[in-house]
């Protein structure tokens, strides 16, 4: 079988065809920190623009922002998916094709400031993400210890992707901007003032995170009670820093007398602000593992070219620009990781279809030279697969590769045609030459129509252009064009063929 690094090479691959699912998908990714409410206004800013920019094109929006009540798909507040239902394609003005409409509506994007977007389509926005962990047709994953380097390195690579022609919406996994109040105590200071940490993080877990009181009860359910400072003092820095730390000799009980005080000077006391530093600083957002390890995700789609023509340029200037600090490494993710184990999986599977269909013409003929005649119309049907793809500038994918597989057991029963009925006239006493020339013209009509119905139940699929053609159509191709090749080539070839097996036999007679 013609070996998947040449129709790599020659065609492209990818892992499936794109599927032109008649919506759009556009994911508005803000900054960590951006609160619920801020995200639900830019998101009515976002989707007022795109009905009033793409009027004819867009037929309503609507919008899902941060985790549900299930959360099995959790995001924060700053993450909105934005879902574009199309009018029919006749009624557009702007774009003639949902690809062409996705690209202007990237760049129409571009004037609203302070969000990221990615535009893709809703149902390869969850496939992409169920199956590789990220949202994109391609992620370039960063492994190390460090944030700060892995994000250092990520950026470097996402430079280089901007380069690559075909790479659209490039962006570095967010993971870092979400601000956190940290409280550092000062042992110097706690010591002065006879302390532990215990005594001032004690303070800090009831004022902040509160303690349970008591129960209360709704028929068989128990609820816990609690406590804690109202959110607007948990929220302000000076408060925080006026919460009382009870001495030692005013033991814990001194804290909520205290603060049920109005008077706090005759408590036995020292404020938090004395004894620790109250900040805002600005920490990770998300840190994200993989088989134990850290990792930060490149994202990256592909546009106006197959995938692994991109990744391929993509891994030689990033080997040829980009060098790792020690203990940090890359993997390659999404689509691409699923067409490498595709293919891997096709390199078991059709050595063993061709193994299975070789061994069923050998039992048919009980002779390997008659069975390697006929199983030559396996390569015969195979070049005219490539040649078709190649013709229809279709890149090879797992589309394809069934298409050849099915193709295999397709092609060997034109050569099974003309072989059987050729070892009849020689079984009844013909000669070599007029075997073969009898066997061609007879077989000649018997051959044409089994190509030709074959290869006519699979027009409408390699023209479609509907929902899901996108799928049938390199299929349909392979099984078109190597039918076609086969069956020429096994009115030419095969009799040649036949005729120079049997020398010797006629030298013998």
């Amino acid at each position: 079988m013609i070996g998947s690094g040449f129709l790599a090479t020659r065609l492209g691959s990818e892992f499936v065809p794109q599927l032109q699912e008649g919506s759009l998908a556009v994911q508005a990714i803000r900054i960590p920190s951006t609160s619920l409410t801020t995200s639900v206004a830019m998101q009515d800013q976002l989707e007022q623009f795109l009905l009033t920019k793409f009027p004819d094109e867009i037929e309503s929006i609507f919008a899902r922002v941060g985790t549900a009540e299930i959360a099995t798909d959790p995001m924060g507040p700053n993450i909105a998916d934005t879902y574009l239902m199309l009018h029919p394609l006749k009624k557009w003005t702007k774009a003639s094709s949902q690809t062409e409409l996705a690209e202007k509506i990237e760049q129409a994007l571009a004037e609203l400031p302070g969000q990221n977007y990615e535009v893709t389509q809703p149902i390869e926005l969850r496939f992409n993400e169920l199956i590789s962990g990220v949202r994109s047709d391609l992620a370039v994953k960063v492994y190390g210890d460090e944030l700060d380097v892995m994000e250092r390195e990520a950026n470097r690579i996402a430079a280089e992707l901007n380069r690559i022609e075909g790479a659209t919406g490039v962006k570095v996994e967010q993971v870092s901007g979400l601000p956190v109040l940290t409280i550092e105590v000062d042992r110097g200071a706690i010591a002065r003032y006879g302390l532990n940490v215990e005594d001032v993080q004690t303070v800090i877990e009831t004022a902040l995170g509160g303690t349970a009181v008591g129960q209360v009860y709704e028929g068989d359910r128990r609820f816990d009670i609690v406590v804690r400072l109202p959110e607007e003092r948990r929220r302000d820095l000076h408060a925080l820093g006026d919460l009382p730390i009870p001495l030692p000799a005013g033991g814990a009980n001194a804290l909520m007398a205290s603060l049920e005080m109005e008077d706090l000077s005759h408590a036995s006391y020292v404020p938090l602000g004395s004894v620790a530093k109250i900040s805002l600083q600005e920490g990770p957002n998300q840190i994200t593992r993989e088989n134990g390890k850290r990792r930060i995700a490149v994202m990256a789609n592909v546009s106006g070219r197959d995938i692994g023509g991109f990744v391929a340029e993509a891994q030689q200037r990033i080997d040829a620009n980009i060098k790792l600090p020690p203990g940090y490494w890359l993997g390659w993710g999404g689509q691409f990781e699923n067409l490498i184990a595709a293919r891997k999986r096709l390199e078991l599977v059709v050595p063993i279809s061709l193994a299975l269909i070789f061994l069923l013409l050998f039992t048919t003929f009980g002779s390997v030279r008659h069975a390697a005649l006929v199983f030559t119309g396996v390569p015969l049907a195979l070049t005219g697969g490539v040649m078709a793809l190649a013709l229809r500038g279709i890149p090879f994918s797992i589309s394809a590769g069934v298409g050849f597989i099915a193709l295999s057991g397709v092609a060997v029963l034109n050569g099974l045609v003309m072989m059987t009925f050729i070892n009849q006239l020689r079984a009844e006493g013909l000669s070599i030459d007029e075997a073969i020339r009898r066997g061609a013209e007879t077989r000649l009509r018997p051959i044409l129509m089994t190509a030709l119905v074959a290869s006519l139940g699979f027009v409408p699929m390699a023209l479609a252009h509907g929902t899901g053609a996108e799928v049938q159509r390199p299929l349909a191709t392979v099984v078109i064009g190597g039918i076609v090749s086969s069956t020429l080539l096994t009115l030419i070839v095969l009799p040649v063929l036949y005729r120079l097996a049997h020398r010797d036999r006629e030298a013998a007679e």
